[in-house]
């Protein structure tokens, strides 16, 4: 059996999570996902707007996945591998070359992005919506128009 192992924070859920999960899950026969937990994503400087309980179930629920595990830490990885017999491991190529010392331990690939999506565009566009960029874009406005008023 070849075991494909992945990780990822998974927050705002989309499209392109879900075409990289399928073809990784393409590349063998057992795909294992690692989902950063909160206080993980807390040390990596990230802020996540879905719980990690919520964020694993989405994961552990998808036909393509077998297997959710709690991602705790960076250095975790290579234990994963040794635990799981992991023969490919697998990230998006916005990874490109920081995963390439688990080269030691199994196959190492990067895959394209889906063209389009990412959970960062995601939370800009969100941000058009939030109250608190609705103010800022009022208190824009209001020195604009005060600067205009001057030379009235």
């Amino acid at each position: 059996m070849k075991t494909v192992l992945t990780y990822g924070t998974f927050d705002l859920f989309h499209i392109g999570h879900l075409r990289l999960l399928q073809r990784l899950s393409a590349l063998g026969d057992r795909l294992v996902v690692g989902v950063s937990t909160d206080e993980f994503n807390h040390i990596k400087g990230k802020k996540t707007v879905v719980p990690f309980s919520d964020r694993i179930e989405i994961i552990r629920a998808l036909r393509c996945v077998d297997l959710a595990i709690p991602e705790t830490c960076w250095e975790q990885k290579a234990e994963d591998i040794k635990t799981h017999g992991v023969a490919v491991f697998g990230m998006g190529s916005d990874w490109e070359g920081r995963f390439d010392e688990l080269k030691a331990y199994c196959e190492v690939v990067y895959l394209p992005r889906t063209e389009g999506i990412s959970s960062t565009h995601i939370r800009k566009t969100l941000k058009i919506l939030d109250q608190t960029h609705i103010g800022e874009l009022k208190q824009a406005l209001d020195l604009i128009s005060s600067i205009i008023d001057r030379f009235d």
